[in-house]
């Protein structure tokens, strides 16, 4: 069976589900029915525009069009993971860039290269959606770990001179704070891969289920991506925390200030 399309008056039938939502937030005065609407009508128009770009993009597939796409995407990430954890650009900018880069090209291409064993790895079938997921898992990942490591610095700033002070490397001084930060970053990720299949069916497998694919096929293909975005994300935040941490100390081993001024701690 192959796919069942859904018509733009089907499509504007389901959007209709979002009455419920938005009832009970302008019911309960939370302030949040007028971001709720904008959230949806970005959504709406920034998917509309991706599927009539990828569709060409599909149809071109050249290598370098491909990777520029790709590149756009992390800058797009860095862009919003400074404006999400509101750490100075200075710090966190290349960085975050450069741990993006490559974790998303190392899994991504092992993945398409050594599991998928595809002739062509810069297909775009495969290349843009493939990169695509690692991105988003990597960037909700690094806003929270990054907010952590960060906040309990500034917070816990005793903790780490004490153990500069009793001769801890620097790297060690730091071990609990990049401890707490992969901890909260990515305890809900472990929580839900220990469900997955018992209590919820993730979204990739069963979009493929309704895309015509067989369910052995798309539970194979799940596995791998839950396996592929763990490592990506743990790799890329590991990443960017070794070179952000560069810029984030003086000469003496001092935390700098590295939110920006009306940042809360969290």
């Amino acid at each position: 069976m192959g796919t069942i399309d859904i018509s733009y008056w089907n499509l504007l039938v389901g959007l209709l589900m979002m009455g419920i939502p938005l009832y009970f937030l302008w019911k309960f005065k939370t302030g949040l029915v007028q971001s709720t609407l904008i959230a949806v009508i970005r959504m709406l128009v920034q998917l509309f525009l991706i599927g009539v770009y990828l569709k060409y993009l599909f149809i071109y597939n050249h290598p370098l069009v491909n990777f520029l796409w790709v590149f756009i995407m992390i800058i797009v990430a860095a862009e919003t993971a400074l404006v999400r954890t509101r750490i100075q650009r200075k710090v966190l900018l290349i960085p975050i860039s450069i741990g993006f880069l490559f974790s998303v090209a190392l899994i991504g291409i092992y993945f398409l290269g050594l599991v998928l064993k595809l002739d062509n790895i810069f297909n775009a079938q495969y290349f843009i959606p493939v990169f695509g997921i690692l991105m988003g898992n990597m960037l909700s990942v690094n806003v929270i770990g990054l907010n952590t490591f960060y906040s309990g610095l500034q917070r816990e700033q005793q903790q780490y001179y004490y153990l500069l002070g009793n001769g801890a490397t620097h790297q060690e001084a730091q071990a609990p704070f990049i401890r707490q930060a992969l901890i909260k970053a990515f305890s809900p990720c472990i929580a839900n891969m220990a469900v997955m299949g018992l209590v919820a069916l993730p979204g990739t497998m069963i979009g493929q289920i309704l895309g015509g694919s067989s369910p052995n096929v798309a539970i194979k293909y799940q596995m791998m991506i839950v396996v592929i975005t763990f490592t990506a994300s743990i790799l890329s935040i590991m990443i960017t925390i070794k070179l952000a941490s560069r810029q984030s100390f003086d000469k003496f081993g001092r935390l700098i200030r590295v939110f920006k001024e009306n940042k809360k701690n969290v």
